[in-house]
């Protein structure tokens, strides 16, 4: 197959789903078996929340966060097991994990600068195809026109009890508490006036409770298989 082959016959996925649905693992791992490029998002609305943080400015001090947003530079990179961030320079790859910026980011993601702003930045990511896009409203509002639209979800149980195991050794938090937490979330994301969590009429529904990661990926890659060859 010829470079302009090839070139024809890359596309954009866009993955979206709740809190703990195993998005960013899924297209990290999707992206890395096509070869293509991996955009966390939800990363980039970390990386805006916990600077914002920093800086003293409340979610709903919309004038302060517009000029925030507006002296970011957001730069994401391939990691070993997760996707590096970068703030005008500053790697807070681990910062914007934390339970701070975890309670919080939905609150500053639905502020319509920040999304905005974002959304700008991720649409111009994925111009010349071959990206792997996941978050909230990818599929909907980032990128509508992507070849192929994945909504990946869980059960609630299901997700809590994954994000405990990946946190429970560095964050005093009970099962219960998470299972909380990530449906308060849901909540938010659902019912946010700007771009809120739903999925786009043309998804493909994929419930990953019960499925290893490796599974899902597999499904995922199948897909992609499928729309190219049509």
């Amino acid at each position: 197959m010829s470079q302009q082959e090839g070139d024809r016959d890359r596309i954009n996925i866009a993955i979206d789903g709740p809190a703990g649905a195993g998005k960013s693992t899924v297209a990290r791992m999707v992206a890395g078996q096509l070869n293509y490029v991996y955009i966390d998002t939800g990363a980039m609305y970390r990386a805006v929340t916990l600077m914002a943080q920093r800086s003293g400015i409340e979610a709903n001090d919309t004038d302060a966060l517009a000029k925030l947003v507006e002296q970011l530079r957001i730069v994401l990179m391939p990691g070993e097991k997760a996707q590096a961030v970068f703030v005008n320079g500053e790697d807070v790859t681990n910062q914007i994990r934390s339970r701070e910026v975890t309670l919080q980011v939905s609150h500053y993601a639905a502020q319509e600068s920040v999304r905005s702003m974002l959304g700008k930045l991720q649409r111009e990511m994925a111009a010349s195809k071959g990206v792997v896009m996941d978050g909230r409203d990818i599929g909907t509002h980032v990128l509508p026109d992507a070849e192929l639209k994945v909504f990946l979800t869980a059960s609630v149980q299901e997700r809590a009890l994954r994000r405990y195991n990946e946190i429970k050794e560095s964050q005093p938090i009970s099962l219960a508490q998470l299972e909380q937490e990530i449906a308060e979330r849901d909540a938010l994301d659902e019912k946010r006036a700007i771009s809120p969590l739903t999925r786009a009429a043309d998804a493909l529904l994929l419930d990953s409770t019960g499925k290893s990661i490796e599974e899902v990926v597999e499904e995922i890659v199948r897909l992609k298989n499928r729309v190219s060859t049509l």
